[in-house]
C-alpha cells in the first residue's frame, strides 16, 4: 500500500510578536500558534490530499485572519481538488472570501496573506501558489522549486525581497489573482517541502538542501527550524515536508499528541 507522510511545523520566530502563518493537512489545519515539536501525519495515497502553507502579509492589519481563512477555505474543498481548474477555482474562492471578510469588518480592511503548496493524487502531484512562499522538490540532483514567487526582478547581488506581486486579499478594493499551478508525475520516494519565506529568506537553498540530505522526517523539519532561528529567526517559520512510500503500517492521519491540530 502506497501512503502519504506529512511532518509539520509552525513557529513565530525570534523577531515576531506572534504567528500569522497557517498550515493545512487533508482536513486537518494549525492557525497562529507554535508547534515545539516537528508533528507527523499519515495517509493512504488515494483521494486528493491538499497540504499548504499561508502567510498573513506582514505590515498589514490582520495577517493571521487571512491566513486561518484561507486554510479552512483549503481543508474543506480538499478532497474535490481534483484536477488543476478545481484549484485554481479553490484558490480563486479563497481570494473572494478574504475581501468579503474584510468588507465586514473595517478592523480587518486590507487583510492578506501569500498561500503555496500541494496536492498529492495517486498518480501526480499538483503544485500550486500566489505570492512568495514556496513549494521545493528534494531531488536526487538538488533542491529545485516548483513554485513560482510573484515576487519583482532582484537587483544583482540581492537574495531576497518583502515584496509581492500578488497575493490573496491584501487592497482596499478586491483584486483578481492568477494562481501558479503546475503538474507533474508522482514518484515513489519523492520529497518535497512545502514553506513560507520565514525559512527561505534567512537560509539559502544550498543549505536547505544539505539538510534535507542529511535528515529525514521529523528531524530534517527540526533542523530546517532550527537552521531558520540560527539565522537569527526574523519571520515567521512554518513548513511541511511530503514523502511518498511504498507501503506503511502506521494508522491514517494521527496528530500524533499535538493538541493544536484540529
Amino acid at each position: 500500500m502506497r501512503y502519504v507522510t506529512v511532518t509539520a511545523l509552525s513557529h513565530p520566530g525570534l523577531m515576531r510578536e506572534h504567528n500569522e502563518d497557517s498550515l493545512v493537512v487533508g482536513p486537518w489545519t494549525l492557525c497562529g500558534t507554535v508547534t515545539e515539536n516537528p508533528q507527523t501525519l499519515v495517509f493512504p495515497l488515494g483521494r486528493p490530499l491538499v497540504v499548504a502553507v499561508a502567510d498573513g502579509m506582514g505590515g498589514q492589519p490582520a495577517g493571521e485572519v487571512a491566513s486561518a481563512l484561507i486554510v479552512r477555505h483549503l481543508a474543506s474543498y480538499g478532497p474535490s481538488l481534483d484536477s488543476e481548474e478545481a484549484v485554481r477555482d479553490a484558490l480563486n474562492l479563497c481570494n473572494h472570501a478574504v475581501y468579503a471578510a474584510a468588507d465586514r469588518d473595517p478592523a480587518l480592511s486590507t487583510m492578506g496573506s501569500t498561500v503555496a503548496g500541494a496536492v498529492v493524487l495517486p498518480d501526480a502531484l499538483m503544485v500550486f501558489n500566489v505570492g512568495d512562499s514556496r513549494v521545493l522538490d528534494a531531488t536526487h540532483d538538488g533542491l529545485r522549486q516548483v513554485s513560482v514567487d510573484d515576487s519583482p526582478p532582484l537587483p544583482p547581488g540581492r537574495r531576497t525581497t518583502s515584496i509581492v506581486t500578488q497575493s490573496l486579499g491584501g487592497a482596499d478594493r478586491f483584486i483578481a489573482i492568477t494562481p501558479h499551478v503546475t503538474t507533474s508525475p508522482l514518484t515513489t520516494d519523492g520529497r518535497y517541502l512545502v514553506c513560507t519565506d520565514g525559512l527561505t529568506d534567512p537560509v539559502p537553498e544550498d543549505e536547505l538542501d544539505g539538510l534535507l540530505r542529511a535528515h529525514s522526517d521529523g528531524r530534517a523539519a527540526f533542523e530546517l527550524w532550527k537552521s531558520a532561528i540560527e539565522a537569527g529567526g526574523p519571520d515567521n517559520i512554518t513548513l511541511a515536508l511530503i514523502g511518498v512510500g511504498g507501503t506503511s503500517d502506521a494508522p491514517p492521519a494521527s496528530g500524533r499528541g499535538d493538541p493544536h491540530l484540529a
